[in-house]
């Protein structure tokens, strides 16, 4: 079997990637591979501090600051949210999933905190893609990847609440769009700015240094390049450290608009492994911790969401393996991906954590084959 570092340089050597950087711990053994370069055009190594964009990893790290202000007594899983998100009152729901966007009935309850922390709200992505009130969504709930594209939360939450629900809240697990709601919610609770509150609760306590919603001028030269598949093969620019992230965006998103380095995640994993402690200090409860990762689907909502999840379940703010498919499924692994092209996971039964970062976009949900390659790779060590 080919060692971390020989499985990313062949993915860098055959163009996949321009660069990677691969995590493996467990307790204080850490390998961390760092190979290739920050960009195509080779400017500078790639280096274990190197910044990326995480993407939909981000959502673990909003879930749990969620579950913080639920550890605090200020709010409750079983609130309706429409005390904070007083636009999601009231909300209609299309009467089947195929059905038009106009021909809708009223949602049998509220929407809760839980909805939304287990992405049951009734808004978001299902496998299928052409379900009319789907084909609206995709008009609010715009690619995260270019995170100056949203408007400011509140107009944010306005356009999606005249969006009818897909299905009635709590019955359908509905990717994507709970978390940057979560997001908003935060910042309505706390009456701070999302980005202020994961700095305080979350980034300074676990020293996550390199974790925000934008990168400042002194660490763009560790800020990677950002690139997507070219139509006639090849790889165009997606985002330079120059751009989208050169400032932070109107809608700092909880659902996946955190930069941060394999350091930083590998210390918010710690985290969750540890219970909730960090160096002594606690920031989470135990209980909460176990709420985050407990799979909390029917097998239903779990087929709903097949095309993301490939059958596995979903705690708050990522995916836990409660199937045993691939070599890398092990029962409890909590983790999720994130469409920039990283992933990130934690087994709570081995105490290891996993973490690739590259720079390149996934094409569509489904894992690419260096992320598979990357589990096959490392589950050895979370067996």
């Amino acid at each position: 079997m080919s060692t971390l570092r020989e499985l990313l340089q062949a993915y860098v050597e055959d163009g996949s990637v321009p660069g990677a950087v691969g995590l493996v711990a467990r307790g204080d053994d850490v390998d961390v591979q760092a190979v290739g370069d920050v960009d195509v055009e080779g400017s500078a190594p790639m280096a274990r501090d190197s910044i990326f964009r995480i993407a939909s990893i981000s959502k673990p790290v909003t879930a749990a600051a969620v579950m913080m202000l639920v550890d605090d007594g200020a709010i409750a899983p079983d609130e309706p949210v429409d005390a904070w998100l007083p636009e999601l009152a009231k909300p209609m729901v299309v009467r089947t999933p195929a059905s038009p966007v106009d021909d809708v009935v009223p949602a049998v309850r509220p929407i809760t905190v839980a909805d939304l922390l287990s992405s049951r709200a009734g808004w978001g992505f299902p496998s299928d893609f052409s379900l009319p009130q789907v084909q609206a969504l995709f008009e609010v709930q715009k690619d995260g990847r270019e995170p100056q594209a949203y408007p400011t939360p509140d107009a944010w939450v306005a356009d999606l609440a005249r969006l009818p629900l897909l299905y009635q809240p709590g019955e359908a697990w509905l990717y994507g769009t709970s978390s940057d709601l979560q997001g908003v919610l935060i910042a309505r609770v706390t009456g701070r700015p999302l980005p202020e509150f994961l700095t305080e609760r979350i980034f300074e306590p676990l020293g996550m240094k390199d974790t925000a919603f934008e990168v400042p001028a002194g660490k763009r030269d560790r800020f990677t390049s950002s690139y997507r598949k070219a139509r006639g093969g090849g790889l165009e620019l997606a985002d330079s450290p120059d751009g989208q992230w050169s400032s932070v965006p109107a809608f700092p998103s909880g659902g996946g608009g955190l930069v941060s380095t394999a350091d930083d995640w590998l210390a918010f994993a710690r985290l969750l492994l540890a219970d909730g402690t960090a160096d002594g200090r606690r920031l989470l409860s135990p209980a909460s911790v176990r709420e985050m990762t407990t799979n909390h689907l029917t097998p239903t909502q779990r087929d709903i969401g097949a095309l993301f999840m490939e059958g596995q379940g979903w705690g708050y703010g990522a995916q836990v393996d409660i199937e045993r498919t691939d070599p890398w499924n092990v029962p409890g692994r909590y983790g999720w991906t994130g469409g920039t092209g990283t992933t990130a996971h934690i087994v709570p039964s081995t105490g290891t954590i996993t973490v690739l970062l590259t720079q390149v976009a996934m094409e569509n949900p489904t894992p690419t084959p260096l992320m598979r390659d990357f589990w096959r790779r490392t589950a050895d060590a979370t067996q």
